[in-house]
């Protein structure tokens, strides 16, 4: 028996295997646009009062919890705001209140602290119907660094780890007795798409974001049941400080429009990227060997830390100037 009779009698097995393997890709594409579809353009997103009266937001005062803020001020809810600076806290309030005419509550903590700091936020939270939770508070590198190049590394890791890691865990602590007892509640954790694969030259960063993704995905697990949704939110890159990008592109959206967007998936997602250009990038992503990926992340992030490094070294370098030729006051 020939090559080609041998093979001939697969011919169909091997038709019969590829139409199906291109019917599941299809099938995952119409799915994909289907859902993206109902999330991102009609934004058929849930009725967010029926949790609470209260959404308690961390680092409210600037960019995606910023937004969050405003966006469930603007559907009803009154807004716990927490964040370091007591000044910016008392700004966001009143333009909150004055906008949205909902209540307002600060309370100023630096999240960087121990597990000391939550007896005193539980019992400003005390008697509060909070049935939102956005655990938004989150620190990260000044540009791309090796692991042994890191500032002060006995200081920024246990800061970066504590903020990130410990502030949404023990945040959930606090506010999901009360959830439980009402059998309704909605925790949104803030991750990151950078906890989703390995990110070189922002490692810890990448690892406390890949913690906050798997405890949510864990505790919705728990407590889907009894009424609790937990919700995972895994932006790229967005307008912030955080990001140190200022202006929005296609795939870089403002904290405004990306809120809105992560807002109309909840009741329908528990892990998304929230919206539709980051949907497509997380798709596309996934789509790929995880070798491939980290290959072309790792050329971004070292490009990204090149011209950081530059504009950082300008900035030096006109600082010295300044201070050797101060300008003399008329």
């Amino acid at each position: 028996m020939d090559d080609n009779q041998l093979f001939g009698r697969f011919n169909t097995v091997f038709a019969g295997v590829g139409a199906l393997c291109t019917l599941y890709a299809a099938t995952k594409i119409v799915v994909f646009l289907l859902k993206s579809i109902k999330m991102f353009v009609l934004r058929l997103g849930t009725n967010l009062k029926k949790y609470g009266t209260w959404a308690a937001v961390t680092g409210a005062t600037d960019g995606i919890g910023k937004a969050y803020a405003e966006q469930l001020a603007s559907k009803g809810l009154n807004i716990v705001l927490l964040s370091r600076t007591e000044s910016k806290l008392e700004a966001v309030a009143a333009e909150i209140r004055s906008k949205y005419n909902v209540e307002t509550k600060i309370i100023a903590v630096d999240f960087s602290g121990g597990v000391e700091i939550y007896s005193d936020i539980a019992a400003k939270l005390e008697g509060l119907e909070v049935g939102v939770l956005v655990n938004n508070v989150g620190t990260s590198y000044s540009y791309p660094q090796y692991f042994c190049e890191l500032p002060e590394p006995e200081k920024f890791i246990p800061s970066l780890i504590t903020t990130n890691c410990l502030a949404v865990t023990m945040m959930t602590n606090i506010v999901l007795p009360s959830m439980l007892s009402r059998k309704k509640g909605l925790i949104i954790n803030v991750a990151s798409a950078a906890g989703t694969l390995p990110s070189p030259l922002l490692t810890v960063y990448s690892g406390t974001k890949a913690y906050v993704d798997f405890f949510s995905r864990s505790l919705n697990t728990e407590y889907a049941s009894k009424g609790i949704i937990v919700q995972s939110v895994l932006p790229f890159f967005v307008v912030s400080k955080l990001s140190k990008i200022r202006k929005s592109s296609l795939t870089v959206p403002t904290a405004t429009s990306y809120v809105k967007s992560a807002l109309a998936t909840v009741g329908t997602e528990t892990r998304t990227f929230g919206c539709f250009m980051h949907n497509l990038q997380g798709a596309v992503g996934t789509s790929f060997p995880e070798s491939v990926v980290v290959y072309f992340l790792t050329s971004m992030l070292l490009a990204g830390r090149k011209r950081l490094m530059e504009a950082e070294k300008t900035k030096t370098e006109q600082r010295r100037e300044d201070n050797a030729n101060p300008k003399k006051e008329i």
